[in-house]
């Protein structure tokens, strides 16, 4: 995904004041570690730790509350990609649906596909069944093409 550019990451952050919430100093960092860290999916915890950096005062409930506050607000969603944590990423006002992962097994690297691949899909169901697909999510699980060059050298020797 392509990072957030300075005038999005403004954007966002006068969005949160213009819907009636303080972006206090705790949400300020909350949000820019999520911008800091677009693409790498952070767990609640993980995003507690690097917080934690910059503002040692802030409780992990604060975080939590403040990861709830955005994900209601449609700043950010919660993924689950099936390693038994709940994880999140920035919503970007271009993207109609959540975009594709590509998920190694062996590494558990995550890859991001910015192309919406159902487009044709969705349509064939909404006049099938007369039903609106408001969003979608896909994994894909596999091996990266690192473990997959590793798989293949080790079945060489």
């Amino acid at each position: 995904m392509s990072k957030l550019s300075p005038q999005e990451k403004n954007k966002l952050k006068i969005s949160l004041k213009e819907k009636g919430y303080k972006l206090t100093p705790q949400r300020r960092a909350i949000v820019n570690i999520i911008i800091d860290n677009e693409g790498n999916h952070l767990t609640v915890e993980e995003l507690y730790d690097e917080v934690k950096k910059e503002c040692p005062e802030i409780g992990l409930a604060t975080v939590y509350r403040t990861v709830q506050l955005l994900e209601d607000l449609g700043v950010i969603c919660k993924i689950s990609l099936n390693d038994g944590c709940n994880r999140y990423e920035l919503i970007h006002e271009y993207e109609h649906h959540q975009h594709h992962h590509l998920i190694c097994t062996e590494c558990s690297k995550i890859i991001e596909v910015e192309l919406d691949l159902l487009d044709n899909l969705e349509h064939s169901i909404e006049e099938k069944y007369n039903f609106f697909v408001k969003d979608h999510s896909v994994k894909f699980f596999g091996l990266c093409n690192e473990c997959k060059k590793n798989s293949h050298s080790k079945t060489e020797e």
